[in-house]
């Protein structure tokens, strides 16, 4: 999509530090706990694995959160160019209090399914369903779902 952006979502910097600190400290504590008082071996793995699992989590949304989500005419991508959906794919939009979206998002329905990708703190596509949200500010996903809701009522009266 090389269309211009109208606009763009990225997650907030006080969040992304909250987010990615509270991952790693957990993470770190867990094997911690492994190597100053080792329980039973059986646990010892157990804990591992979770502190590991804590600490991949970490990075992951470290990395995701790094990019931003880009609003063009065609649809929505991410900074690295990956798309997210185009706006024709949309068939549904629900922003509601008891939608079932990410903190401060929005929650798309697809037309056609799509791969499972999940960027923690940002964007998480399963099936036809697409969350934008997370760490990302309020008033930069409302318009966007605005935005989103505006263009899928014109379509589908012309339709």
């Amino acid at each position: 999509m090389n269309d211009e952006v109208i606009a763009t979502i990225g997650a907030s910097a006080g969040r992304r530090f909250l987010g990615i600190a509270s991952m790693g400290i957990l993470g770190f504590l867990v094997i911690g706990v492994c190597i100053v008082a080792p329980p039973s071996p059986l646990l010892v793995v157990f804990l591992l694995v979770v502190g590991g699992a804590a600490l991949w989590s970490a990075d992951n949304m470290r990395r995701a959160t790094a990019l931003t989500i880009e609003l063009t005419d065609a649809g929505l991508c991410d900074s690295s160019g990956q798309v997210l959906a185009t706006l024709d794919d949309i068939e549904k939009i629900d922003s509601g209090v008891f939608a079932f979206k990410p903190s401060n998002g929005f929650l798309l329905r697809l037309k056609t399914p799509a791969t499972r990708v999940w960027r923690p703190g940002l964007w998480w596509r399963f099936g036809r369903r697409l969350g934008v949200g997370g760490m990302t500010p309020g008033h930069q996903t409302k318009f966007v779902a605005d935005y989103i809701a505006t263009h899928v009522a014109q379509r589908d009266t012309k339709a």
